[in-house]
């Protein structure tokens, strides 16, 4: 799961960079407006990037799930204050 989100990541942020590339290297010699609007479409693909490589899988383990393992759930309860009766 890590893996695949890592790669959408980056093929992601590769896309933003080429847009900016492209959108001032290329496309700003026959319109300016159009490589002005593909940078601010390349602005947005960083947040969504970010929430894509961030985003829980439904195999991956959160913070604060139990682990399975009652020793170390219990010693991460005690360190997070949690009290176990």
């Amino acid at each position: 799961m890590y893996a695949r989100r890592r790669h959408q990541y980056f093929v992601m942020m590769g896309i933003c960079i080429a847009l900016f590339v492209l959108a001032w290297g290329v496309v700003r010699l026959w319109s300016v407006p159009a490589a002005v609007g593909m940078c601010v479409f390349a602005m947005l693909i960083p947040p969504v990037a970010a929430m894509v490589a961030n985003r829980r899988g439904p195999d991956d383990r959160w913070w604060d799930d139990p682990s399975g393992d009652p020793e170390s759930d219990e010693w991460w309860d005690e360190l997070d204050g949690k009290k176990h009766h």
